[in-house]
């Protein structure tokens, strides 16, 4: 995001003030989020059938993943290491 500061004083007396300065303001400024081809391309996947139907599905994942969370205890890693963490999920499930 780029963030750009304007002289209040110039602000004041700028033709085109109507809308964008306010009286008695300390100060101006004015933000633009400039989005990358990413995060375009991210909005444009957002928009289509298939991402609809999945984030309906995604609460009850959701809510799977607090459940073994918290009600079984696989917030914390009992023991250090992949195969403990396997062991661990397994006991969980």
């Amino acid at each position: 995001m780029d963030t750009y500061y304007f002289d209040i004083n110039r602000c004041s007396i700028c033709p085109q003030k109507e809308g964008c300065y306010k009286d008695g303001a300390k100060s101006k400024t004015y933000s633009v989020t400039i989005k990358s081809n990413i995060h375009k391309s991210q909005i444009e996947f957002q928009k289509t059938e298939y991402f609809k139907e999945k984030s309906k599905e995604r609460y009850k994942i959701e809510a799977k993943n607090s459940e073994l969370k918290h009600r079984h205890g696989y917030d914390i890693a009992s023991s250090s290491g992949l195969i403990a963490m396997k062991m661990q999920g397994a006991l969980a499930i």
